[in-house]
Formats: C-alpha cells, structure tokens, sequence
C-alpha cells in the first residue's frame, strides 16, 4: 500500500518492444519454435556484438545452464574444489556441486563487492582445478589480477557474467577478456532478456563442442540439423548423458532485437544511476563503486550502503520503501548464511566480514529502462523520507 495512492513502483520490469513483439510473431508463424535459425543467429550476432565473430557462443536456456556446461566441459568433478564468491546468487556455486565438486568461498573486495583477488590466491589447495569470478550488479571484477593468477596456478576461469552485459575491463567486454568461457544472464531483469536464457562464450571450440552436445542430452546432431535437412538423416547418437538446456527459438526472437537495444539499454541505466549519486550524495549512505576510468558498468543494480551514521537499519528502510510503494531488493543473502552452504562446509559470518557487513547493510533499488523521469524521482523522494523518519 502506498502512502500517496500512486501506483506500486515495483524493483524490476522488462522493456519490450514492437520489434521483440513482431520477432516473436514471425517466430510462431514460421513453424520453428524450438531450438532452430533464430537460435543460430542469436549466438552469431552475439559474438559479433562483442566484437569478435571468431569467439563460440553458445544460447542455453539459462546462465545457470551455461556455467554448469563450461564447468562439465573444462573436466570438473569428484575430489576438485572451485573457487567463488560468497557475495552471490546460489547458482554460482551450485552448478560445482552438480559436477560432485567442493566449492571454496572467499570473501569480497569491500570497495568494489567483487571477489577479492588475493584471498582467491590464499584459498588454492592442490584440489583446486579452477575460479568463477562475479562480476557484482555489473561491474567488472579485477580480471588482470584473476587471470595472472589463474595462469601462474594452472586454473581454469569460468566468469559469471549474469550481471555484466556490456561491461568492460581495461576496455575490453567482459566476454573477450581471456578466459576459459564466460556465461552471460538473459533473465528477465538483465540488461537485455529472452525471458529466460543465457549465452557461453569461449574460445575454446573443443569446449564449445562440447557444451553443444551437452545442452541436448548428449546427441551428436541436434533437431535443427535433423529437421531440415534435404536427405534422410533421422539418425543421431547419444555420445554422453547430456541435459536439456537448449534456448528455443521463441526466446532466441526476443535475443535478437534486444540485443540490438543493449548499448541504449545501458546508457540509460547509466542515467539513473547517476541521478541517483547526485541525489543521495549527502545522505549517511556509501554510494556504488564506479569503474575505473575508461570503463563501462553494466548497472544491472544499484546498491547502496547505509553508513555508521545511518540512523536506521536496512530491513527498516526498505519497510519504509515499500510504505511509499518503491520495490526494492537486498543482493545478496550470501552464500554462508544458507543452511546449505552453512552446514556442508561449517561456514561462520566471521570468515566472511566485508559480505556479510554488506548483507547486512545493502538495499536495491528500482533500476530499469521502462523508468520515467518521475519513477527516478518518486525513488529519489522515498529514500530521502526514509531518512527523515523518526
């Protein structure tokens, strides 16, 4: 309920277009609406979007999908340990326990909420076989530190880029940046969507290969080249036992002409949140972190800190939010306070200060293109009443 009758803001909506609609149209008129030719130039405007044609992109139906198949592909298994953030979503890590591999947390960077670089290196044990790096609400973490490390230990790199399209590192998209793969989200509040979906991409061919033959319960041809091809070719072999995480073509219509939006999409994410800065500059809050200089934040979030001064807690603030009808979330419940990641490896909030200092502290506000000018400042107002409250 809200205090003013205006309507609910809520935290997240997706923008679509006459031009998604229209794609989505032809789809179902054409017959194809599973995996098929839509599919296929999604991943090849894909890559070409990121600036290099010769780079593998693979569409699956999530990026959950996409990091469980570029860690299957790279040989993880029993006895490996991974190395990841605790400051995520449960997917991140959860995938290395699908392959029957332990996952090692280590806490962030509390000026960026990313992985922190050095207690990555402190966490290598003999078991370690590779690192998943998140780039948090879209912002690049410190790949240069990453991927040194990575080569000086012989570790694979597997980035969850869920949140970092089009970010860039050191000038380059996050995607061209050397790793192993990187696995992009098309969830419905990412920057661009398909609904659900995702998209690897690697270097790699032989992981592409791979993670192709895995996305389709292990077939050795998919339906698209079976369905359309001009002589008898029903026959196909199962070359290992793969999964179902195809993207369809329904959804791969959405890809096409969102992606043709991204850069807008993120320009005008990015003037919000700079509204944002100026209008909680003086607030006892501690802004996000910004890129470096030259560098591209997605701001698929945008996530403030109270400070020591605040006056009033976080759970709190978003009550009062919430009373003036502005949606808002909390990125992240980190991994060590689930009772799964908790009593599997007897994880304490201890080991974790700078996460859980930011758990506990952090809210998320509305951020997203369909936002008019008097959505930011409705946004701006509540937090500013929020802070006014006795």
């Amino acid at each position: 309920m809200t205090t003013d009758n205006a309507p609910f803001l809520p935290f997240a909506l997706p923008d679509i277009g006459d031009e998604e609609i229209a794609e989505v149209v032809d789809t179902l008129k054409s017959g194809w609406v599973t995996t098929g030719p839509k599919a296929r130039q999604f991943e090849a405007d894909f890559s070409a979007f990121l600036g290099d044609e010769t780079l593998h992109s693979v569409a699956v139906n999530s990026a959950t999908a996409g990091l469980h198949l570029a860690l299957e592909a790279l040989g993880i298994g029993p006895g490996d340990e991974v190395i990841t953030t605790t400051h995520t979503f449960t997917a991140t890590a959860e995938v290395v326990r699908y392959l029957g591999a332990d996952v090692k947390l280590v806490d962030i960077d509390p000026a960026t909420l990313n992985i922190d670089p050095g207690l990555v290196e402190a966490a290598i044990t003999p078991r370690t076989k590779a690192i998943v790096p998140v780039h948090f609400g879209g912002l690049a973490a410190d790949m240069t530190a990453m991927l040194d490390i990575a080569l000086r230990h012989g570790l694979k790199v597997v980035e969850d880029a869920a949140h970092a399209l089009p970010t860039t590192h050191d000038g380059r998209l996050v995607g061209t940046l050397g790793s192993d793969a990187t696995v992009f989200s098309f969830y419905a509040n990412k920057t661009i969507t398909t609904g659900e979906g995702g998209m690897l991409v690697t270097r790699d061919g032989e992981l592409a290969k791979r993670a192709r033959t895995m996305r389709l319960h292990g077939m050795s041809r998919d339906a698209f080249d079976r369905f359309t091809a001009e002589k008898p070719s029903w026959y196909y072999e199962v070359v290992a036992p793969g999964f179902k995480y195809n993207l369809t073509d329904i959804a791969a219509a959405l890809g096409l002409q969102q992606l043709k939006k991204a850069r807008a999409f993120q320009q005008q994410r990015q003037r919000i949140a700079e509204a944002y800065d100026a209008a909680f500059a003086d607030l006892p809050v501690v802004l996000p972190p910004q890129p470096r200089r030259g560098d591209r934040h997605a701001w698929h979030l945008y996530v403030l800190r109270l400070a020591d001064d605040a006056g009033i807690d976080r759970d709190r603030l978003i009550e009062c939010l919430f009373e003036r009808g502005i949606g808002c979330s909390v990125h992240y419940i980190p991994l060590h306070l689930h009772p799964y990641w908790r009593e599997r490896y007897g994880l304490r909030p201890e080991q974790f200060p700078y996460s859980q200092q930011a758990y506990e502290r952090s809210f998320s506000l509305p951020l997203y293109t369909r936002m008019s000018d008097g959505d930011v400042q409705r946004v701006i107002g509540a937090v500013h009443h929020a802070f006014r409250r006795p």
